[in-house]
């Protein structure tokens, strides 16, 4: 006779109703993510026709900042350790307001702030930044939050699938921001996005408030079958011990500089991809954001469909290193003297397709490795490393954009840090073999 806690965790209606709760907040926080970033054009713009004057130094800056208080205070490490010490719905009641607090000062910033300057740029730029940084402390937290939830919830079910759903609603997010902020803020304000992104992020907070409601009954579950697992005692409580375990694993190491790569190689990309499909392929900015919505559009399919393949046919690390081989191609293509807008919709379906690929694998693979007693502290340490990546390679491409219109040498970054991501995946594949941790097995038995 199963147990109660087992009737709950076992049950397809609970664990997907709480799949879909918890990634309405990561989608939320997803659209607020990208939802200046096709504002590039309109914020370089004079404030005579509606812009800030921003250059494109300036907002390469500001495309950094969400990294900020995350790798040079460190706050991404502390997340694991506030995650693993205060459970699940504490971090994540925490991250959704950091969130809104962030995204109030960003809208401060861009609708009300006076002209002037702070440390020798706008204080526009200064601000926004600001509250930039202080949203990805919460939207980095949220994702490490999502991710344990999923496991704790999903361990033993369609785990690869789960957190491939749980990327498509949050591409979803990416996707809706890069399709319908320039267009409003054309229509209505430079700020208008950005209040929106505001009311769906309250949305957010609300949604995980419901997911707290559920996953306290988890708990009273365990309590009333007289196991020690109420709110995750034994397996989320944090040691430090746990983390000389992680950073022994070499396993751990190869993931963690795969995101690093991979992810430098997308996120930024997706930031100026906009203005890319402006300025060399001569796209209409109104429907610019629609061509670089395509990449996250597309992976709201096909991001569940591989982790469904990985749950019942195994071959994570390969799905893995062939998302990364067609990132890097995709970015050696837009490199090219080609100016073709079909060539850009061709290329932005490639990318969809790499970007599916490993992510759909990728993390379903860290369970695999880390135990669950030590997860917050590994998905904390592997996001806080990555955002090394996230906070200068958008600085780097800033720059090469103001001295190469061409944007041949910005894309010639991307195209060598995504093949550098693959290099790494393929000693991710030896390294599997020799350690046996099991990543090209299927996730259902």
């Amino acid at each position: 006779m199963r147990s109660c806690t087992q009737k709950i965790s076992d049950s397809p209606a609970a664990r997907w109703t709480v799949l879909f709760i918890v990634a309405t907040a990561m989608m939320m926080g997803y659209f607020v993510n990208d939802v200046m970033s096709p504002l590039e054009t309109l914020l370089e713009m004079p404030r005579a026709q509606g812009g800030l004057g921003w250059t494109p130094t300036d907002y390469g800056f500001f495309s950094g900042a969400g990294s900020f208080i995350n790798v040079f205070l460190l706050m991404l490490f502390f997340s694991g350790i506030i995650l693993d010490k205060m459970g699940i719905r504490f971090t994540g009641i925490l991250a959704c307001s950091l969130m809104v607090l962030g995204t109030l000062i960003k809208f401060y910033a861009v609708s009300a702030a006076p002209e002037g300057e702070l440390f020798d740029m706008p204080s526009t730029v200064v601000l926004a930044s600001l509250g930039f940084a202080i949203f990805g402390v919460g939207y980095e937290m949220t994702g490490i939050t999502v991710s344990k939830a999923m496991v704790r919830w999903f361990t033993g079910h369609e785990l690869a699938m789960a957190m491939g759903l749980q990327l498509a609603m949050a591409r979803l997010g990416t996707a809706a921001a890069l399709s319908i902020s320039a267009p409003i803020a054309r229509h209505f304000t430079l700020s208008a996005p950005l209040l929106l992104a505001l009311s769906f992020l309250v949305t957010g907070l609300l949604a995980f408030l419901v997911f707290c409601v559920m996953d306290r009954r988890l708990d009273e579950a365990y309590k009333t079958n007289g196991t020690n697992e109420a709110n995750n005692s034994s397996d989320d409580e944090f040691r430090w011990s746990d983390i000389g375990f992680t950073l022994r694993s070499p396993g751990f190491w190869l993931i963690t500089l795969f995101c690093v790569l991979f992810y430098s190689a997308v996120s930024p990309f997706l930031k100026f991809s906009t203005r890319l499909m402006v300025m060399k392929y001569g796209v209409d900015p109104d429907i610019a954001g629609f061509f670089s919505s395509i990449a996250p559009f597309g992976t709201i399919l096909m991001t569940p469909l591989f982790g469904y393949v990985y749950d019942r046919y195994g071959r994570g690390v390969t799905l893995i290193i062939t998302g990364a081989l067609l990132l890097a191609a995709v970015h050696f293509g837009f490199s090219l003297p080609i100016h073709s807008s079909s060539v850009a919709i061709l290329l932005m379906v490639v990318l969809s397709v790499g970007y599916s690929l490993a992510p759909a694998a990728l993390w379903p693979c860290v369970p695999k490795i880390i135990p669950l007693k030590c997860l917050g502290t590994a998905y904390s340490m592997i996001f806080f490393i990555q955002n090394f990546g996230r906070a200068i390679i958008p600085m780097f491409v800033g720059r090469a954009n103001e001295t190469d219109p061409s944007y041949t040498t910005s894309m010639l970054i991307f195209g060598f840090t995504a093949l550098g991501a693959a290099i790494v995946a393929i000693a991710m594949w030896y390294v599997n073999r020799r350690k046996g941790y099991g990543l090209q097995q299927p996730n259902i038995q």
